[in-house]
Protein backbone atom coordinates (compact mmCIF):
# COMPACT_ATOMS: atom_id res chain seq x y z
CA UNK A 1 0.00 0.00 0.00
CA UNK A 2 1.46 3.50 -0.72
CA UNK A 3 2.05 6.03 1.58
CA UNK A 4 0.44 9.00 0.57
CA UNK A 5 -2.50 9.82 -2.44
CA UNK A 6 -2.39 12.93 -4.79
CA UNK A 7 -5.61 13.40 -6.53
CA UNK A 8 -4.84 15.57 -9.49
CA UNK A 9 -8.16 17.58 -10.43
CA UNK A 10 -8.39 19.02 -14.27
CA UNK A 11 -9.75 22.45 -15.22
CA UNK A 12 -12.70 23.10 -17.67
CA UNK A 13 -12.51 21.24 -21.16
CA UNK A 14 -9.38 19.30 -20.38
CA UNK A 15 -9.66 15.40 -18.51
CA UNK A 16 -7.34 13.70 -16.04
CA UNK A 17 -5.05 12.19 -18.68
CA UNK A 18 -3.58 15.79 -19.37
CA UNK A 19 -2.47 15.81 -15.54
CA UNK A 20 -1.63 12.72 -14.77
CA UNK A 21 2.00 13.53 -16.24
CA UNK A 22 2.58 15.12 -12.86
CA UNK A 23 2.52 12.10 -11.35
CA UNK A 24 5.60 11.40 -13.39
CA UNK A 25 7.43 14.87 -12.72
CA UNK A 26 6.55 14.70 -8.77
CA UNK A 27 7.29 10.84 -8.38
CA UNK A 28 11.21 11.24 -7.55
CA UNK A 29 10.43 13.69 -4.52
CA UNK A 30 7.30 11.67 -3.66
CA UNK A 31 8.23 8.22 -3.54
CA UNK A 32 5.78 5.71 -2.88
CA UNK A 33 2.80 7.91 -3.21
CA UNK A 34 -0.27 6.88 -5.29
CA UNK A 35 -1.80 9.22 -7.98
CA UNK A 36 -5.39 9.64 -9.31
CA UNK A 37 -6.28 12.37 -11.88
CA UNK A 38 -9.99 11.62 -12.83
CA UNK A 39 -12.68 13.04 -15.19
CA UNK A 40 -14.79 15.85 -14.33
CA UNK A 41 -18.43 14.54 -14.17
CA UNK A 42 -19.57 16.60 -16.78
CA UNK A 43 -18.99 16.82 -20.57
CA UNK A 44 -17.68 19.87 -21.94
CA UNK A 45 -16.77 19.68 -25.72
CA UNK A 46 -13.53 17.47 -26.49
CA UNK A 47 -13.17 17.29 -22.84
CA UNK A 48 -14.86 17.67 -18.79
CA UNK A 49 -16.33 19.86 -16.15
CA UNK A 50 -16.59 20.03 -12.30
CA UNK A 51 -19.85 22.10 -12.87
CA UNK A 52 -21.15 24.36 -16.19
CA UNK A 53 -19.95 27.71 -17.06
CA UNK A 54 -22.59 28.30 -19.36
CA UNK A 55 -23.76 31.29 -18.68
CA UNK A 56 -21.89 31.30 -15.59
CA UNK A 57 -21.73 34.96 -13.24
CA UNK A 58 -20.02 35.85 -10.25
CA UNK A 59 -23.17 35.85 -8.67
CA UNK A 60 -24.51 32.41 -9.44
CA UNK A 61 -20.80 30.70 -9.60
CA UNK A 62 -21.44 29.63 -5.45
CA UNK A 63 -24.79 28.37 -5.79
CA UNK A 64 -22.81 26.17 -9.17
CA UNK A 65 -19.93 25.25 -6.54
CA UNK A 66 -22.44 23.59 -3.97
CA UNK A 67 -24.25 21.93 -6.33
CA UNK A 68 -21.57 20.28 -8.21
CA UNK A 69 -20.03 18.92 -4.55
CA UNK A 70 -22.49 15.64 -4.63
CA UNK A 71 -20.96 14.30 -8.09
CA UNK A 72 -17.63 15.67 -6.52
CA UNK A 73 -17.31 13.85 -3.24
CA UNK A 74 -18.36 10.88 -4.74
CA UNK A 75 -15.19 10.61 -7.36
CA UNK A 76 -13.07 11.50 -4.13
CA UNK A 77 -15.28 8.94 -1.74
CA UNK A 78 -14.40 6.44 -4.33
CA UNK A 79 -10.66 7.00 -5.26
CA UNK A 80 -9.84 7.25 -1.63
CA UNK A 81 -11.66 4.25 -0.59
CA UNK A 82 -9.64 2.07 -4.04
CA UNK A 83 -6.53 3.60 -2.56
CA UNK A 84 -6.85 2.44 1.25
CA UNK A 85 -6.30 5.99 2.57
CA UNK A 86 -10.53 6.46 3.94
CA UNK A 87 -8.90 6.49 7.40
CA UNK A 88 -5.66 8.39 6.08
CA UNK A 89 -6.90 11.69 5.03
CA UNK A 90 -4.24 13.21 7.02
CA UNK A 91 -1.73 11.22 3.70
CA UNK A 92 -4.41 12.59 1.07
CA UNK A 93 -3.75 15.83 -0.97
CA UNK A 94 -5.53 17.76 -3.44
CA UNK A 95 -4.07 19.42 -6.76
CA UNK A 96 -6.64 21.45 -8.91
CA UNK A 97 -5.89 23.65 -11.69
CA UNK A 98 -8.21 26.40 -12.52
CA UNK A 99 -12.02 24.91 -12.28
CA UNK A 100 -10.33 21.92 -10.30
CA UNK A 101 -8.76 24.60 -7.90
CA UNK A 102 -11.91 26.21 -7.33
CA UNK A 103 -13.40 22.62 -6.57
CA UNK A 104 -10.34 22.27 -4.41
CA UNK A 105 -10.48 24.90 -2.20
CA UNK A 106 -14.36 24.51 -2.07
CA UNK A 107 -13.09 21.18 -0.74
CA UNK A 108 -11.02 22.74 2.08
CA UNK A 109 -13.29 26.16 2.89
CA UNK A 110 -16.62 23.72 3.26
CA UNK A 111 -14.66 21.76 5.54
CA UNK A 112 -16.15 18.79 3.85
CA UNK A 113 -12.34 17.51 3.25
CA UNK A 114 -9.95 17.58 5.85
CA UNK A 115 -7.14 15.99 4.06
CA UNK A 116 -3.62 16.19 4.30
CA UNK A 117 -2.59 19.17 1.80
CA UNK A 118 -4.35 21.05 -0.92
CA UNK A 119 -2.76 22.58 -3.48
CA UNK A 120 -4.51 25.33 -6.08
CA UNK A 121 -2.66 26.66 -9.36
CA UNK A 122 -5.02 29.45 -11.00
CA UNK A 123 -7.71 29.22 -8.70
CA UNK A 124 -10.90 31.07 -7.13
CA UNK A 125 -12.37 30.60 -3.68
CA UNK A 126 -16.35 30.88 -5.18
CA UNK A 127 -17.78 28.60 -2.06
CA UNK A 128 -20.90 29.79 -0.84
CA UNK A 129 -20.52 31.42 2.75
CA UNK A 130 -20.71 30.91 5.33
CA UNK A 131 -17.08 29.48 5.53
CA UNK A 132 -16.53 26.64 7.70
CA UNK A 133 -12.80 25.23 6.40
CA UNK A 134 -10.54 22.17 7.43
CA UNK A 135 -8.27 24.47 9.74
CA UNK A 136 -5.83 21.42 9.71
CA UNK A 137 -5.48 21.47 6.12
CA UNK A 138 -2.29 23.93 4.94
CA UNK A 139 -3.03 25.59 1.78
CA UNK A 140 -0.56 26.44 -1.25
CA UNK A 141 -2.24 28.91 -4.25
CA UNK A 142 -0.07 29.15 -7.03
CA UNK A 143 -1.15 31.54 -9.55
CA UNK A 144 0.73 33.21 -12.74
CA UNK A 145 0.59 36.97 -12.62
CA UNK A 146 0.51 37.52 -16.55
CA UNK A 147 -2.84 34.82 -16.37
CA UNK A 148 -5.35 36.06 -18.62
CA UNK A 149 -8.31 33.80 -17.95
CA UNK A 150 -8.69 33.58 -13.88
CA UNK A 151 -6.73 36.88 -12.65
CA UNK A 152 -4.02 36.75 -10.09
CA UNK A 153 -6.21 38.68 -7.91
CA UNK A 154 -8.51 35.46 -7.20
CA UNK A 155 -5.64 33.43 -5.44
CA UNK A 156 -4.77 36.84 -3.09
CA UNK A 157 -8.82 37.10 -2.00
CA UNK A 158 -8.59 33.62 -1.61
CA UNK A 159 -5.28 33.83 0.07
CA UNK A 160 -7.16 36.52 2.34
CA UNK A 161 -10.41 35.07 3.06
CA UNK A 162 -8.90 31.79 4.26
CA UNK A 163 -6.09 33.02 6.33
CA UNK A 164 -8.34 35.25 7.89
CA UNK A 165 -9.97 31.82 9.04
CA UNK A 166 -7.22 30.36 10.50
CA UNK A 167 -6.48 28.29 7.09
CA UNK A 168 -2.43 27.96 7.04
CA UNK A 169 -2.31 29.84 3.56
CA UNK A 170 1.16 30.05 1.28
CA UNK A 171 0.89 32.00 -1.40
CA UNK A 172 3.42 31.95 -4.83
CA UNK A 173 3.19 34.22 -7.62
CA UNK A 174 4.88 33.56 -10.39
CA UNK A 175 6.08 36.83 -13.05
CA UNK A 176 5.43 36.39 -16.47
CA UNK A 177 3.16 33.38 -16.40
CA UNK A 178 0.31 33.16 -18.26
CA UNK A 179 -3.11 30.31 -17.28
CA UNK A 180 -0.98 27.16 -16.99
CA UNK A 181 1.23 25.09 -14.57
CA UNK A 182 4.95 26.53 -15.09
CA UNK A 183 8.00 24.09 -14.26
CA UNK A 184 8.69 26.45 -10.98
CA UNK A 185 5.00 26.09 -10.42
CA UNK A 186 5.34 22.70 -10.40
CA UNK A 187 8.54 22.09 -8.43
CA UNK A 188 7.32 24.84 -5.79
CA UNK A 189 4.37 22.27 -5.10
CA UNK A 190 6.30 19.17 -4.80
CA UNK A 191 8.32 21.22 -2.26
CA UNK A 192 5.01 21.97 -0.92
CA UNK A 193 3.67 18.41 -0.64
CA UNK A 194 7.26 17.06 0.50
CA UNK A 195 6.94 19.33 3.49
CA UNK A 196 3.44 18.56 4.61
CA UNK A 197 2.57 15.10 3.45
CA UNK A 198 6.26 13.17 3.33
CA UNK A 199 8.01 14.56 6.67
CA UNK A 200 4.56 14.23 8.61
CA UNK A 201 4.18 10.75 7.44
Amino acid sequence: MSDRLVILLHGVGSNGADLAGLGNVWAEALPNTAFAAPDGPDRFNAGFQWFSIAGVTEDNRPARVEAARPAFDAILTRIIAEHGFADRLDRVALVGFSQGSIMALDALASGRWAVGAIVAFAGRLASPAPLSPALGTPLLLVHGDADRVMPVAESSKAATALSALGVRTETLVLPGVGHTISGDGAASAAAFLVKTLVRTS
